[in-house]
């Protein structure tokens, strides 16, 4: 028996640092489409910046600014993988459908989960400033 070679997309880069260097580019890019084409990403930017100035004003440890400002990152991150879903989806297909739905839904409540982890890493830190 033979065994079966993997199928590999022709548009999967090569290795090396030219790869390196034009995937450094790719992600520039999806910066700036996000940036252009997602509300959702501006505003969450915004807030990611608000919160990491204000992570530096307050009086807290290293590691716990470095807590809350991934925190914050993390819903960016979530954000930009939920709208590349979002445009998977759209680019397959308009027509409403309920996996297509699921989809954008599941991308959704992944958000509404980073943001909710965002704000209890938040909440657990500033609660001993408050009290």
């Amino acid at each position: 028996m033979t065994e079966k070679q993997p199928v590999v997309s022709q548009f999967k880069s090569k290795s090396g640092v030219k790869r390196i260097f034009k995937a450094f580019f790719y992600s520039i890019d999806g910066f700036k489409t996000a940036w252009k084409s997602e509300h959702a990403f501006r505003q969450e930017l915004a807030l990611i910046v608000m919160g990491a100035i204000l992570a530096f004003l307050l009086p807290v440890s290293a590691r716990e600014r470095l807590a809350m400002i991934g925190a914050l990152v993390l819903v960016l991150i979530v954000e930009l993988l939920n709208s590349a879903v979002e445009a998977v989806v759209d680019r397959i297909s308009l027509e409403q459908h309920p996996l297509s739905k699921n989809a954008k839904d599941f991308g959704s409540a992944a958000v509404l989960l980073a943001f909710l982890l965002a704000g209890a890493v938040w909440a657990v830190i500033l609660w001993p400033l408050l009290a």
